[in-house]
């Protein structure tokens, strides 16, 4: 378990791997928000990769989950390369999650577990892509985005029932979890352990005497080490704006559709009158009718209920229907009949008797067409442009899938072609760091950044209702290393960065050595025969250097690793060159009267035992139904991916 708990810690897609792990199939598609395009069940059968029941997994729905979590990963995370992602054991643990979801649904089938049809429509209500502006459901906006993303309604109903199956199975294992004080005691220690440490820098610049490489060293150094240089994919997109104001003068509403507006709209124009009462509401009407009494005698009504123990509440800018829908129409009658300062009551009300003192009347005149002629206008006239915009949008649209070009159905609208220079994903430029995306091309990069050369163009809200633009991919330049000659001069300065990597290693092994037999760190970094940084002791407690967002220097780190009076060597990253670590001293910490920290690590705890169960209920599901695995499933799509996926190198 306390293996379990450091790799949960220390993992660097630990929160990644946390939200699939009971929900892979959302993970894909509700929490990357149907961004990542070709979403639902593999069209294509292939090789069965592992089979539970009567269900099984084929070789090319593994690949393409992968593919699409990676997707959604690099979303978030733009610089993410294929091989890091890979190398994190992500296709192992989707591919575990995989057969978790179908041996559970299996399972789920043989003991007549059901998802209602409600149960998923009210998953689909909550995801934020099929909601309007309020937040609400829109079955437009649900229809077209399945229509855009090529999804079948049947294929999303599938996944999110899988998805809601597991959570029902699994997260109810881990429920009531008590951790015991015995159990918890040693890991709410750990926090508290302090320790210090010495730490040399052996820099890879601390070397002189390195050589510039020749031209067959460079080559081959740069061949060896393509991935480190290569450029993510670039698109040029070609794009046409479509703007609302274009129909500005269609749109121009005449006198007679701002009268005809105005007399279907009259009572929006008709005299108002708001009011603003104190309320008092009372269980009898005798008690009513006595601080009436006393507030009509010149008492004010707060005084009076205060002394009889009651308070009195305010309604301010109260209309005659809105104090009609709180109370009854008889209530608001009689407010609206008395005058500034007079108290009403008692009248029965839902709730009691009320008294109602008036404490201000605003009232609003009528106002005649002439005042309200150009407020109208600008309504009608803004209606009538969204309306000609989806109508044009809408026509643009059937052209499109009729199986006109983009090229024909920009000229046959008289929009204005356009075409940016090439892109990365984020909109910068790779050629220009200065350059800045236009204001409308923004919106473009995700959805044409998803979109393949072969597909058709698409429609994309630059200002929902006002503004659009007909986009899709002119040219796509897949990743691939710049030309050495580009790049010369920082790939021979890398390559002698690396040449000093390989000497930094071996003189923090010879100061390893010596320190591990007895010599001081400081004394063995002296006679290096290499002018190096001054060792530093570094060190504090567990909490404390865990302490915040930040995640603290892995050269820190180590020394919770590391075994009393030792010393390891680590490299610092990215060729710069290598550290030697030696631990100095331990105190122990004990949490054992610190009430508040041990709760804190068993509600932590409670999570990561909640997680053991569920998988552990899994694998014997998995036994139980006899599921099979094909061994080689992983390496094969980490094969796959890694070369389809070069581009994201």
């Amino acid at each position: 378990m306390l293996s379990t708990f450091r790799r949960l810690i220390h993992s660097k897609f630990g929160a990644l791997f946390a939200l699939l792990f009971l929900g892979v199939i959302a993970a894909a598609f509700i929490l990357g928000d149907i961004s990542s395009g070709k979403f639902g069940p593999s069209i294509g059968g292939g090789a069965t990769v592992a089979k539970a029941g009567g269900s099984r997994l084929t070789l090319t729905e593994f690949q393409e989950r992968v593919q699409r979590v990676f997707e959604n990963a690099r979303r978030a995370n733009p610089g993410l390369q294929i091989s890091e992602f890979l190398g994190q054991g992500a296709a192992r643990q989707i591919f575990d999650q995989l057969v978790a979801a179908m041996t559970l649904k299996e399972y789920a089938q043989d003991q007549g577990v059901h998802i209602s049809k409600r149960l998923v429509d009210a998953q689909i209500a909550q995801i934020p892509a099929f909601q309007d502006a309020a937040g609400n459901f829109s079955q437009d906006n649900f229809r077209q985005l399945l229509l855009r993303e090529r999804i079948t309604e049947q294929a999303l109903r599938d996944d999110i029932s899988r998805e809601i199956l597991e959570r029902q199975m699994l997260a109810p294992l881990g429920l009531g979890v008590k951790l015991s004080d015995s159990l918890i005691l040693p890991y709410a220690s750990l926090l508290l352990e302090a320790r210090q440490g010495t730490i040399a820098a052996i820099p890879s610049m601390a070397f002189k005497d390195i050589k510039d490489p020749t031209e067959a060293q460079l080559a081959e150094y740069y061949r060896s080490n393509a991935a480190r240089y290569t450029i993510p994919e670039q698109r040029r997109i070609r794009y046409a704006v479509i703007d609302g104001q274009r129909f500005a003068q269609a749109a121009q509403p005449s006198d007679q559709e701002i009268a005809a507006y105005y007399n279907q709209n009259k009572a929006a124009y008709a005299a108002k009158e708001s009011r603003s009462f104190e309320q008092l509401i009372l269980p009898t009407e005798a008690g009513a009718k006595a601080i009436a009494a006393e507030v009509r005698g010149g008492k004010p009504l707060s005084a009076a209920a205060q002394g009889a123990g009651f308070a009195v509440s305010t309604l301010n800018g109260q209309s005659r229907q809105a104090l009609a829908s709180a109370s009854s129409a008889a209530v608001a009658d009689a407010g609206f009949r008395a005058k500034e300062g007079e108290l009403v009551g008692p009248v029965r009300g839902p709730l009691g008797w009320l008294l109602l003192r008036v404490t201000s009347v605003k009232t609003i005149p009528a106002r005649p067409l002439a005042a309200v002629k150009d407020e109208i206008a600008s309504t009608l006239r803004e209606q009538k442009e969204k309306r000609l915009l989806t109508e044009f949008t809408g026509k643009i649209e059937d052209q499109i899938a009729d199986g006109g070009s983009f090229e024909e159905v920009v000229k046959d609208n008289g929009l204005k072609l356009e075409t940016t220079p090439f892109l990365l994903a984020t909109g910068k430029q790779v050629e220009d760091q200065a350059y800045q995306a236009p204001a409308d091309v923004q919106p473009l990069l995700a959805p044409v950044f998803q979109m393949s050369q072969d597909d058709d163009a698409q429609l994309i809200p630059i200002t929902q209702d006002k503004r659009y633009a007909l986009a899709a991919p002119a040219q796509i330049q897949a990743a691939a290393p710049p030309p050495l000659e580009k790049v010369k001069s920082l790939v021979a300065m890398q390559y002698k960065l690396a040449k000093g990597n390989e000497k930094a290693k071996a003189l923090a092994e010879q100061i390893r050595a010596k320190v591990a037999k007895g010599m001081k760190l400081a004394d063995a970094v002296a006679s290096a025969g290499v002018q190096l940084p001054a060792p530093q002791v570094v060190g504090g407690r567990r909490a404390d250097i865990l302490r915040g967002e930040q995640r603290p220097p892995a050269e820190v780190m180590i020394l919770f690793s590391m075994a009393a009076n030792s010393v390891k060597t680590m490299p610092i990253g990215q060729d710069r060159g290598y550290f030697v670590v030696q631990l100095n001293g331990i105190k122990r910490g004990d949490a054992g009267g610190q009430p508040a920290l041990l709760n804190q690590v068993r509600s932590q705890l409670g999570d990561v035992v909640g997680q053991e169960y569920a998988q552990q209920f899994v694998h014997a599901v998995e036994k139980e139904l006899g599921v099979e695995r094909n061994p080689s499933a992983v390496a094969q799509v980490q094969r796959a991916l890694s070369s389809t996926n070069s581009g994201a190198q």
